[in-house]
């Protein structure tokens, strides 16, 4: 694959992930949000567990144990990320959430150099703070003073860009991305339950009335997002993964607009616009440079 081929995968994850949002936020009417996390993780377990055999029969060798480490490691980043999202949203706005949550472009490039000793290319810093203003505008480009929610929303970010590290790290060393996605599904899933009936009521009544929420989050959002994501990281970085994930703040406001009957500000539309020119700046700018000065490899 690709460096290319990859960032359409993640582009295609971020347009998924956009169109979930609708279903996260009509999912809360009749069910609290761990179980919704623990019933969607639960599908995409099922989801991926075919594609999981398959890739068990063609690989080369079984998984190390270091690797599942790993794998575990990931779905605690994953599950505690999503957590921390739902409950926030109890005590902050969408607008603060989504611009908050987006704040993981910028998160990502910082922990890389910190976690792994890696320097993305210079593209990325600007990059990364383009798309944090265009996701500002997108989201009304208003802020409200921070609370309690926004500040487990800011730690929300935090966990995402420690979940991409680890799918980067892990999914290029063990060559098993769909087994990494299974092991941090059934992480998410096992957690989310238990949780669940620690914390939440629950009813059947509940659950039917957010199934098909649960069903779309689960196989497209939860399922087949997150293995695009993982794969296609065995072939690209971190830090440029954020940028092209962080369409989904750019899907998610146009799939308001043609499912919702939502509207979007100008501002919104220069916020599409600014997002838009850092993932080209991304994907084009280090390729002009390269064949600028050929023979020198520059890392993204």
């Amino acid at each position: 694959m690709t460096r290319v081929q990859a960032n359409t995968l993640l582009l295609l994850a971020g347009a998924i992930w956009g169109a979930g949002f609708i279903a996260q936020s009509t999912a809360m009417e009749t069910l609290g949000p761990i179980w919704f996390i623990g019933l969607r993780f639960a599908v995409a377990t099922l989801v991926a567990l075919p594609f999981a055999l398959w890739e068990k029969a063609h690989a080369d060798g079984p998984i190390r144990p270091n690797d599942i480490g790993g794998f575990i490691l990931t779905g605690l980043a994953l599950f505690a990320a999503a957590a921390f999202q739902q409950v926030g949203l109890l005590t902050t706005t969408v607008t603060n959430s989504g611009f908050l949550t987006g704040l993981y472009v910028v998160f990502t490039p910082i922990l890389t150099v910190l976690l792994l000793r890696r320097r993305p290319h210079w593209v990325i810093w600007p990059a990364a703070l383009l798309a944090s203003f265009g996701i500002f505008l997108l989201s009304g480009g208003t802020f409200a003073a921070l609370t309690l929610g926004d500040m487990l929303t800011i730690v929300c970010a935090v966990l995402w860009s420690v979940q991409m590290i680890c799918v980067g790290v892990f999914s290029g060393r063990s060559g098993r991305p769909v087994a990494l996605s299974l092991v941090q599904f059934s992480v998410c899933a096992v957690l989310g339950c238990a949780a669940g009936l620690l914390f939440e009521p629950i009813s059947l009544a509940a659950i039917k009335g957010a199934l098909p929420e649960i069903l779309y989050a689960g196989f497209f959002s939860s399922g087949l997002a997150f293995i695009f994501q993982n794969v296609a990281q065995r072939y690209t970085t971190a830090p440029q993964a954020a940028i092209f994930l962080s369409s989904e703040a750019l899907f998610a406001a146009l799939f308001g607009v043609l499912l919702l009957g939502e509207t979007i500000s100008p501002a919104g539309y220069v916020g599409c616009a600014i997002i838009f020119v850092a993932m080209l700046a991304v994907e084009l700018l280090p390729v002009l440079l390269r064949e600028r000065h050929q023979g020198t490899p520059v890392e993204v």
